[in-house]
């Protein structure tokens, strides 16, 4: 163990808290269902009524800290002075009002973070002329889904320079003493007056429980606040400068939302009322409650910049002490910062290189949020029984109790988990901080989350939708990561991915044919059809991507179940392989196509028919994902495993005949490839994946093949055609939600899935196994090469050109690197949610998983 970051997280797993305070508010909770009462939720509780409306069951801000229950929270307020409303938190559009989708308009990037937030520092970019809001609004509404998303930078509010960029930083000088660096640069030419409001608040906790106690600060002196929480209990903000302190509460203007009395005439938007509009007595003259501001109006000539400093303490307000020494340990927090991921990201990398591996890691460790939601209340306050049947979402979840601390694919767009995120964000978070991968990991499969039935909640539109079940490669991948030491979390997470795993077999098998189906499985524009819903056709889709989902979990299972040494579990899921691999290769059943050297789904008809709908897509390529290797002691360290494996397949002589080898799958490597593939048509199915008019573009392979640009697929039912075309970037189909995009792009959740296998096969394999990459090129490659080229093109998606500008920009200015959620599958531009480092963070692991394989890296 070496460095303070390491320490920092060694001491935290035995009980220092340094995980109490961290990045943990959202940066949307308005248009949740969580918030939502009735309707669209993105109508039911919008961005305008945020501002003097209390939420129920979370907190937002820019930039904000809190604790890990969400009891106080602290982050940055600004106003430029033309505003009509402060900037407490980050303005986008509902789902219905852009034109692909929910779509955040405004400018910030995540720069710098540690795992326990020992140290943070985050980039808001705040015009000096009028926020453009209603132009964001009306301009993405009349544009159609063949055009761009119109955002902040397109309004010309940025011209000239004529910005502030507010870097916000946080160091702990201990687990309970933070300080905060507000740092404002005016980039323009023109002396301006930006306003800081450091605002300290709590949760509002006190109205919705029925007698709950509550909290409650007080302005004690100027730019002093000191606040009591019953189970936090006493702690003390100070800021560096005697400034006005605005104390309110965090209450609902009841008057202004449902035209009935407020019971204090101090409620949320107090603060706003008093800066921008005015009025003094919006604010408590008593200087208490439970929301406060300190008043900061800085002056800052042009192209200088101006500082507020603040500490957030257990202490007492003692101001001669909280800033004695404070720019030392904030410089000395960011030099353990930079130690740690130095260390991480390995010291053979380019400097351009290390930078992209450090920005990932700071968007997805500042995307931890605090959420809560208990299904059972949520319903009750919405006057349904929970235990009745109700039209309202997630009814048949009410066990779901969820109070903690989840990495969430985007606070902004999506400010909620999701199954198969949390799967990546795990891998992705192990190589900074393995003890809260796994907290992750174990979070979902928890009695509190994991269904009765044992299903894992999906998402919080709908729980009970179908992620693809990667939560045991997650776990696998995870403890192969961390040096296959801790066999205990397997030992922990083994019994409730198994129920996961009988719930799939159970619910998603229509027929008991070991073929699966699963419906949306992420992929939610990709297919002819919308897979969760009825079929124009009538009958089902039997899906290429399900069974071969099902395939690589029953796979991670068997490495688990070997490596805890549970023979007879083990014995069951090679059966169940067994089955499901000669399901998946037969030729009257599974979905291989001989004459295009492809996998389809299939469309089965009501009359019995079966048809394979051949849209060259990822749902054809996941098959090979499902390729996993095991090390050939395995037969001499459980023989009685191998024996029992023998004599099923002797008994089942129509599985043996279906499975590549007769089920006999090892070399002379002696390694064990599990696989729904041989040799020959793993060398067909590369020679697609690898052909640049086909899947490999210069940035990773594409969701959808090329080919289809110029042959799209067309289905045609009852004289309507059903047609999918290969589009680089934005979707034209609103098939599953106002954000379909999957008909072209490169994302990277399934490319570091389809590396993975490459490097399993080259183990199996060997360096005499070789393919032509780029196909058609006369250059041949061993499968770790292979999975070396595509590491490359996705890594270099983020590496500036010669000119300076990174793929990823599209073209833009040259601002820190965002990770969206998915990338142009021809240029590499940025696409989708624009802070999704969640996933897209995978592209940290790329140099540590291919050092060594011989390419240009």
């Amino acid at each position: 163990m070496t460095g303070a970051e390491r320490r920092r997280l060694h001491d935290a797993e035995r009980g220092t808290p340094w995980r109490r305070w961290g990045p943990y508010l959202a940066d949307r909770q308005w248009g949740t269902v969580r918030e939502a009462y009735g309707g669209d939720a993105w109508t039911s509780f919008t961005h305008d009524q945020a501002r003097y409306r209390a939420y129920r069951w979370g907190e937002d801000g820019i930039a904000g800290i809190s604790d890990d229950a969400q009891r106080l929270c602290l982050a940055v307020t600004l106003w430029n002075g033309v505003d009509p409303i402060l900037k407490e938190r980050l303005f986008g559009l509902g789902n219905g009002e852009g034109n692909h989708g929910e779509d955040v308009k405004e400018s910030y990037f995540h720069l710098d973070a540690t795992p326990t937030a020992s140290y943070l520092r985050m980039l808001y970019r705040y015009p000096q002329r009028e926020f453009p809001y209603q132009d964001l609004i009306s301009t993405n509404r009349e544009r159609g889904r063949d055009e761009p998303e119109y955002e902040l930078a397109d309004t010309g509010v940025f011209a000239d320079d004529r910005y502030f960029d507010v870097v916000v930083e946080y160091a702990k000088a201990g687990p309970d003493d933070i300080l905060m660096r507000i740092t404002a640069h005016n980039r323009g030419d023109e002396d301006r007056t930006l306003h800081v409001l450091p605002t300290l608040w709590f949760r509002h906790t006190w109205s919705w429980a029925g007698g709950a106690d509550r909290p409650h600060l007080r302005a004690t002196a100027p730019g002093t606040v000191v606040a009591h929480d019953p189970e936090l209990g006493r702690r003390s903000l100070v800021v560096d400068r005697a400034v006005p302190v605005l104390v309110t509460g965090n209450e609902t203007d009841n008057e202004r939302v449902f035209g009935s009395p407020n019971e204090s005439p101090y409620v949320k938007d107090g603060i706003e009322r008093v800066v921008v509009h005015g009025e003094p007595g919006a604010v408590s003259p008593d200087d208490e409650g439970t929301k406060a501001s300190a008043h900061c109006a800085l002056d800052i000539p042009a192209g200088h910049s101006a500082t507020v400093r603040v500490r957030l303490t257990d202490g007492p307000p003692d101001h001669e002490a909280a800033f004695s020494g404070f720019d030392t340990i904030v410089a000395t927090r960011r030099a353990e910062a930079d130690e740690f991921h130095v260390e991480v990201a390995g010291a053979d990398l380019a400097d351009d290189e290390r930078t992209v591996v450090r920005r990932a890691f700071a968007g997805l460790l500042w995307s931890k949020q605090f959420y809560a939601l208990d299904v059972e209340r949520w319903l009750t306050e919405r006057g349904v029984d929970p235990l009745a049947d109700t039209s309202l979402p997630n009814h048949q979840w009410r066990h779901l109790v969820a109070e903690d601390v989840v990495a969430m694919p985007d606070k902004w767009e999506y400010p909620w988990f999701a199954a198969w995120d949390s799967a990546f964000h795990a891998a992705a978070l192990a190589a900074v901080d393995p003890a809260f991968a796994k907290h992750q990991l174990e979070l979902l499969l928890d009695r509190r989350y994991l269904h009765p039935n044992g299903q894992l909640p999906a998402y919080e539109w709908n729980f009970g939708d179908v992620n693809p079940p990667v939560h045991a490669w997650a776990v696998w991948f995870v403890y192969e990561l961390e040096g296959r030491k801790d066999k205990e979390f397997l030992a922990r997470t083994f019994p409730r991915l198994l129920r996961y795993f009988d719930w799939w077999l159970n619910r998603k098998d229509a027929d008991g044919r070991n073929v699966f189906q699963g419906g949306f499985l992420g992929l939610d524009n990709i297919g002819v059809f919308d897979r969760n819903a009825a079929l124009p056709t009538g009958g089902r889709i039997d899906q290429a991507d399900g069974t071969a989902w099902m395939a690589l979990f029953c796979q991670n299972l068997i490495c688990v179940a070997l490596e805890l040494g549970e023979v007879e579990q083990a014995q069951s899921l090679l059966e169940n392989l067994a089955w499901i691999s000669a399901a998946a290769q037969h030729e009257g059943v599974g979905f291989w196509d001989e004459e295009d050297g492809f996998f389809y789904d299939v469309l089965r008809t009501p009359d019995g028919g079966r048809v394979p709908l051949r849209v060259r897509s990822v749902v054809g390529l996941l098959p090979l994902a499902a390729a996993t290797v095991v090390d050939g002691e395995v037969r001499t360290r459980f023989p009685q495993v191998v024996d029992d494996a023998a004599a099923f397949l002797e008994r089942h002589p129509a599985v043996a005949n279906s499975l590549w080898g007769r089920g006999s799958q090892a070399n002379g490597s002696g390694t064990v490839l599990f696989s729904l593939f041989d040799e020959t048509r793993l060398r067909r199915l590369l020679a697609r994946m690898l052909d640049e008019d086909e899947f490999l573009s210069p940035h990773g392979i594409r969701s959808l093949s090329r080919w289809h640009l110029e042959h799209p697929y067309v289905f045609t039912v009852d004289g309507q055609e059903h047609r999918v075309g290969y589009l680089p970037a934005e979707s034209d189909s609103s098939m599953f939600g106002g954000n379909s995009n999957w008909r072209g792009p490169v994302w990277f959740p399934i490319n570091v899935m389809l590396i993975r296998a490459l490097l399993h096969l080259h183990v199996h394999y060997g360096d005499k196994f070789t393919v032509e990459c780029p196909t058609g090129s006369g250059r041949h490659l061993t499968l770790r090469q292979v999975a070396g080229e595509i590491g490359d093109r996705l890594f270099s998606t983020f590496l500036p050109d010669d000119s300076g500008v990174r793929p990823s920009d599209g073209g833009g200015p040259e601002d820190p690197a965002l990770f969206h959620e998915y990338f142009h599958g021809d240029d590499g531009t940025g696409l989708g949610a624009a802070h999704q480092t969640g996933w897209t963070a995978t592209v940290a692991l790329l140099p540590a998983l291919l050092r060594g394989t011989g390419t240009s890296r």
